[in-house]
């Protein structure tokens, strides 16, 4: 009987694979995502060799997303299958929850790219119960929490977590502060030079250093902003003022291709919505 289980495992597991790596081979490469099957199917055919496919998988997204970024610097417009990188990093989680680069990389694109933050949460709690050493992962479910998700209770018990957990005094800070909507940019540079730092992949660190010139280019403008509120007692009908006023010397460019815009209560905006292909205000 023993004999038979092996043959019968090799069996599913080629059942499972083969449609799928038919299905990639079939699409051109820019979109070779795929779906994966699920992570509980990959486990009953995969056995320990799960821990491989996760890592597979995870490569395969960083890849595809990587594929698309070189795209996007040669001006040709493709729209990524976020849904698909998303599933396919969930899959790759629940099969190996100690793989980190799957953390950064939903990090990195399903929060400010598509305002998925709960979504990553989900994934994020999940890590740590496994991950129970690592400060990132509260750490990364508190910035979420604060700054897309405004929900300052929660951020403030991971917070508390991530400073217990790295004995790091500025966490601990921010615990305390509750990340206070007159914070986000600051704190939000200061997240992501975390991040840029912590990340092994160099597409991943770029997505961050790109992110954090955006962030440093909002932050310059909603300061000057501020200081033609408190000279002029309003706010300036559009950033061209600042010039004009000698607060800056120039409007920089948003690094993601968008226009740099002042909305109806005065805050700093942009027509790319901090993300590539969103198109005009």
């Amino acid at each position: 009987m023993r004999k038979l289980v092996f043959p019968a495992l090799i069996i599913c597991y080629l059942a499972v694979i083969v449609p799928f790596t038919a299905q990639i081979r079939e699409r051109s490469l820019a979109v070779k995502l795929g779906r994966m099957p699920e992570a509980e199917v990959i486990r009953l055919v995969a056995g320990e060799h799960r821990y491989l496919i996760a890592e597979y998988a995870v490569t395969k997204v960083l890849f595809y997303f990587g594929t698309l970024m070189e795209k996007q610097k040669n001006n040709i417009t493709a729209t990524p299958e976020y849904f698909g990188m998303f599933k396919t990093l969930e899959t790759a989680i629940k099969l190996d929850p100690y793989n980190m680069d799957a953390y950064y990389f939903s990090q990195a694109a399903f929060t400010w790219e598509v305002g998925r933050a709960a979504d990553v949460n989900s994934l994020l709690r999940y890590g740590m119960k496994y991950r129970t050493w690592d400060w990132y992962l509260p750490f990364f479910a508190g910035f979420n929490s604060a700054y897309f998700l405004k929900d300052y209770a929660s951020a403030a018990i991971y917070m508390k977590k991530a400073a217990e957990l790295s004995d790091n005094p500025l966490l601990t800070t921010l615990a305390a502060r509750y990340f206070y909507e007159s914070r986000q940019n600051d704190f939000a540079i200061s997240f992501i030079d975390v991040m840029e730092q912590g990340a092994r992949d160099k597409k991943v660190k770029e997505v961050y250093g790109l992110r954090k010139k955006a962030l440093v280019a909002i932050k310059a403008l909603s300061d000057s902003v501020q200081r033609y509120q408190s000279a002029q007692g309003s706010c300036p009908a559009s950033l061209a003022e600042l010039v004009s006023a000698g607060l800056i010397t120039e409007i920089p460019p948003d690094p993601y291709g968008g226009v740099f815009y002042l909305d109806e209560k005065c805050m700093v905006r942009t027509t790319s919505k901090l993300a590539f292909g969103k198109g005009d205000k």
